[in-house]
């Protein structure tokens, strides 16, 4: 897809995501939404081989959700790429479904065990040295929260990505600037967030991660550059972004719009995904 219809089949997911949301009676609303444009360049861009029929397939690249909790995401991607039956949406978190509030590697599609945050980066560095020892062009793309950054066990995997110059791993940091009460200058300051990264031995790209023009000029070339050196990207977001009185509100990291709020909520993605439509 080019930038315009990245940018169609984002409004469409942002509705998807709050109709699922609705619909479960539950759900981590906030971080969804200011990850889905990433994701959503990610698989729709032509970024990352996979087979929704063969979601096993020796070839494909690998993409791990570390902050598990933004999980319907995906979820809606998936289903919208026939991973698995979109139906199967409506039976989130409900006894016997594949479909939890956290990601699972039963599901179709999904890579790994996520949701204990700090722990995503670690997988997929051990996937990326695992890709290089067998001599395979598989690329392990990660997304993570900047709040699961405070872990410990993140810092100890860019150490490690960095010593074995995995430069088929990509990171991504959603950073919304966000934690569960509080943010995240203000609770346990980040910043300057890139030059840490750095000093830990990797390649570190600042983006705007709502831009498109900026989400794919930077990911048509991360496969092909001239590093030994794993890549961070950094991502500048909006927790809840595209529901207006959500957008940097601590309130929205998980809940459910009911009343007057539910109405301007599906007001506001209906029009973004009609005027999207329209241009």
């Amino acid at each position: 897809m080019n930038k315009v219809n990245l940018e169609h089949k984002a409004s469409y997911m942002r509705k998807k995501i709050l109709e699922t949301i609705i619909k479960a009676g539950k759900g981590h609303i906030g971080g969804a939404l200011s990850c889905i444009d990433i994701i959503v360049a990610l698989y729709y861009g032509g970024y990352l081989k996979f087979n929704p029929k063969d979601s096993n397939m020796k070839e494909r690249d690998y993409f791990i959700l570390s902050k598990g909790h933004s999980c319907v995401a995906l979820y809606v991607i998936l289903a919208d790429l026939g991973f698995f039956p979109e139906e199967k949406l409506d039976l989130i978190g409900k006894d016997g479904s594949m479909l939890g509030g956290h990601p699972d590697r039963r599901t179709p599609g999904v890579e790994a065990d996520t949701g204990s945050l700090g722990n995503g980066l670690g997988i997929g560095a051990g996937l990326a040295l695992s890709i290089k020892k067998s001599s395979r062009d598989n690329f392990v793309f990660v997304l993570m929260g900047d709040g699961e950054c405070y872990e410990g066990s993140v810092w100890e995997a860019l150490q490690f990505s960095a010593h074995h110059k995995l430069n088929n791993l990509i990171a991504i940091i959603d950073r919304n600037k966000q934690c569960v009460l509080d943010y995240t200058e203000e609770c346990n300051a980040f910043n300057p967030l890139d030059k840490k990264i750095e000093s830990f031995g990797w390649d570190v790209v600042s983006i705007n991660g709502h831009a498109f023009n900026e989400i794919v000029g930077l990911l048509s070339n991360v496969k092909t550059r001239d590093s030994d050196r794993p890549l961070m990207i950094i991502t500048d977001t909006v927790k809840g972004k595209g529901i207006s009185f959500m957008e940097g509100n601590l309130k929205w990291h998980h809940g459910i719009p009911k009343g007057q709020e539910l109405e301007k909520a599906l007001i506001e993605v209906s029009n973004e995904n009609m005027d999207k439509n329209n241009e």
